[in-house]
């Protein structure tokens, strides 16, 4: 894969390093091909591989591949907890569907009712729980 395949891949994931010119470990600064600096998942891994194979300072490491040491932490944090999976920078936004569909938009507002009524509803019609607050600002827009 090209170096060009691979960056316009990374792009779409999502998954380009913030700094790239801040990586400055000897793996990524050589000609191998093989180590992307802008690949942010890699230079995580390899930063964590420096610390826990190599023994090299957290300071050092960090600063070599672009990230403070705080950043270390929370990288070698969420790389315990998830593995491989935790060095890929989760989702930003929602985390799921929203609650307010077109249908349950319209029912809210054909009905004159008070929010907290409106709210038992939508909750017994389509199953959603809805704050009477978020009813009233339906209403509202």
């Amino acid at each position: 894969m090209s170096d060009m395949t691979r960056l316009r891949a990374l792009t779409e994931a999502g998954l380009l390093h913030p700094n790239p010119d801040g990586v400055l470990a000897p793996l990524f600064t050589g000609e191998s091909g093989f180590f992307l600096a802008s690949d942010k998942v890699q230079v995580k891994y390899e930063m964590l591989r420096a610390r826990l194979v190599d023994g090299l300072p957290v300071s050092e490491v960090a600063a070599a591949h672009g990230y403070s040491r705080a950043a270390f932490y929370l990288v070698a944090a969420a790389f315990d907890q998830s593995g491989m999976a935790g060095l890929v920078d989760e989702r930003r936004g929602r985390r799921g569907p929203i609650k307010l569909r077109p249908e349950i938009v319209e029912f809210i507002r054909a009905d004159a009712g008070s929010g907290a009524q409106i709210a038992e509803q939508v909750a017994d019609r389509f199953g959603v729980r809805l704050h009477r607050r978020t009813i009233e600002r339906v209403r509202d827009r």
